[in-house]
């Protein structure tokens, strides 16, 4: 836990979930210098904050009654409990998804700038509409988070854009509302047809929201992990795709293995929404499945699952970890019935196999090439 001193007050800060090895502050130097600047702006009427990582910013201003934007699900629990540790009223900060209708009208729009590119045009198109000429837009980020696109996507689709100079490796982005802009709708979410090396899944559609991985193509560890699933088993069994992003390994198990149950589990509302679409355009009629933003499998029953694939991710925004690999990985024995299986896609150099034999006792080579490896853990 770290203390963040803004003119607000000072706050006890945490990520989620709550880790006291985690060296990794709910907060850097952008957020600081967003806030800093508030305070010679004084903002009021309606405050909407958009890519908030882990609250530090709504729980600083929650006396403004703000509005979070938010795709992380982990962002959003972290954000409730940094709100409830500086006892403040849940009621006093309104939190939405990025896959919910925004506020029809919005006096402060403050922006976190996301990884993803394609995060930001996409949230900046749902909310032009509700700015005015009055409405004061400030953006925030690292240096290296900040380039000419990321400008140039202001300027487009907002209006005349400039920045700050850096403070401690950050800036601020300041845009002008022009409501003489017409920027025309967003382009997400995009479609695009498997190609015939997609194994199962070939031919069939692929929906990426804005903000998941690998937007417009099958990414090679995919593709990798395509080739090489289990096949089907026993009638009715549970199989989880964690971590499920756009949905196409969950959808090739639910091709492969047609009287399964789905689960299709992501932190991310974005990648849910698009695993759903690309299961609705692709599956089966009568195939079971469910889809859910949460915490990896900490609400799913233990011993209720026969088969968990996975593709963790190794980045937390710009900083690599390894953090929510093991948890995943611990997440999945837990869940699984004895004799059910974790099969895990990872780039050979982050040597999962060391953490399943921690975790399960056993990790098996199932295929590998210079880049990538398929591994099988089995709960016994």
């Amino acid at each position: 836990m770290n203390r963040l001193t803004t003119s607000w007050g000072e706050f006890d800060l945490t990520r989620f979930p709550e880790d006291p090895r985690d060296t990794l502050r709910a907060w850097d130097a952008a957020d600081e210098y967003l806030l800093r600047h508030l305070e010679e702006v004084s903002p009021s009427g309606t405050v909407v904050v958009l890519g908030d990582r882990w609250g530090a910013l709504v729980t600083a201003l929650a006396a403004l009654s703000p509005v979070q934007i938010s795709d992380s699900f982990l962002g959003r629990e972290a954000t409730r409990a940094n709100l409830a540790r500086a006892g403040v009223d849940p009621s006093a900060v309104r939190l939405l998804t990025t896959q919910d209708p925004p506020p029809e009208r919005i006096d402060v729009l403050l922006v976190r700038v996301p990884k993803s590119h394609a995060l930001l045009e996409d949230q900046l198109h749902r909310l032009a509409p509700a700015l005015h000429e009055g409405t004061v837009v400030v953006g925030t980020g690292m240096v290296k988070e900040i380039h000419t696109s990321t400008l140039q996507l202001f300027e487009r689709i907002i209006g005349p854009t400039r920045t700050s100079l850096a403070v401690k490796k950050a800036r601020l982005i300041f845009a002008t509302p022009d409501p003489s802009i017409t920027p025309g709708p967003s382009p997400w979410p995009c479609t695009y047809t498997l190609d015939g090396d997609s194994s199962a899944v070939s031919g069939r559609t692929a929906v990426n929201h804005a903000g998941v991985f690998c937007a417009d193509r099958l990414d090679v560890g995919t593709r990798f992990f395509l080739r090489h699933l289990p096949g089907p088993g026993a009638p009715g069994r549970r199989i989880v795709d964690l971590g499920c992003g756009n949905g196409v390994v969950g959808l090739a198990a639910a091709l492969t293995d047609p009287d399964a149950e789905l689960l299709f589990v992501d932190e991310s509302y974005q990648a849910v929404a698009s695993a759903e679409a690309t299961f609705r355009a692709g599956a089966a009629p009568g195939t079971k499945a469910e889809f859910r933003v949460g915490d990896g499998l900490s609400d799913v029953a233990p011993g209720s699952v026969d088969l968990v694939l996975n593709n963790p991710p190794f980045h937390s925004h710009h900083a690599t970890t390894d953090a929510t690999a093991r948890r995943m990985f611990t997440d999945a024995r837990r869940a699984l019935r004895p004799g059910g299986e974790l099969w895990v896609i990872g780039n050979r150099h982050l040597g999962y196999h060391v953490t399943l034999r921690r975790v399960f006792g056993n990790s098996e080579l199932i295929a590998g090439d210079p880049k990538f490896v398929v591994l099988k853990a089995v709960k016994r």
